[in-house]
């Protein structure tokens, strides 16, 4: 039987990056569920602005707060008033100075998070799960994917007796650390229960450049 890994944090350091970054030995706990409350706040204050990632720095006088959406108007508001909201909001959990940025996300069909939201959103509303899928993987295909997997695991369709159903289309090598996965899981929480939603997209080979080394003059 294989060993179930993340892929964002199987990639870490190698090509994938942590989503908080700051270092404490004794205010480890307290500062993690810190960062927790900031997700949870931003994420119900904006739960329709597509977004796909938020990233936490938190600096000696300082935290800085990144967000990236594919509706970015949405959360920084008529003359940046979303934007300033959600400061005090934060600076509220966290008693310290907060900066928030706020990134566009211009390939929403590559994101998981995004994908997965759409695919859960749909379920929800009980649209039929192949229709919905489908149509996500050829979105996500047309925009430029190499490979995308979708699963879906629940009382598909109302059925009493659970099952899950995974549609795949292209390669997603999930043991390539070269290969860029980004990778999402997220609940639809319908009538008839809890359906649980897994995307994994593969957006091609990361290849490094190597350095050229320094050509050595021949010595006469």
């Amino acid at each position: 039987m294989g060993q179930k890994v993340n892929p964002i944090s199987f990639r870490l350091i190698i090509q994938k990056n942590w989503k908080s970054n700051w270092f404490s030995k004794r205010d480890y706990a307290r500062l993690l569920h810190e960062d927790l409350k900031i997700r949870e706040a931003i994420e119900n204050s904006f739960a329709q602005a597509g977004i796909a990632d938020i990233r936490i720095e938190r600096r000696q006088k300082d935290i800085v707060v990144t967000i990236y959406s594919s509706r970015p108007g949405m959360i920084i508001g008529h003359a940046g008033e979303g934007a300033s909201k959600l400061n005090l909001i934060i600076e509220k959990i966290a008693k310290t100075k907060v900066k928030v940025q706020v990134m566009e996300v211009k390939k929403p069909d590559l994101e998981a998070r995004l994908v997965a939201d759409a695919v859960a959103y749909q379920l929800v509303r009980r649209m039929p799960f192949r229709r919905v899928v489908k149509q996500a993987i050829e979105k996500s295909i047309y925009a430029g994917a190499k490979g995308i997997r979708i699963k879906v695991a629940g009382r598909l369709g109302g059925v009493e007796i659970a099952r899950n159903e995974i549609m795949q289309e292209g390669s997603v090598p999930l043991h390539t650390l070269r290969a860029d996965i980004d990778y999402a899981c997220l609940p639809a929480k319908t009538n008839q229960g809890t359906i649980g939603v897994k995307v994994w997209i593969n957006r091609g080979i990361m290849v490094r450049k190597r350095k050229s080394k320094s050509k050595i003059p021949n010595s006469k």
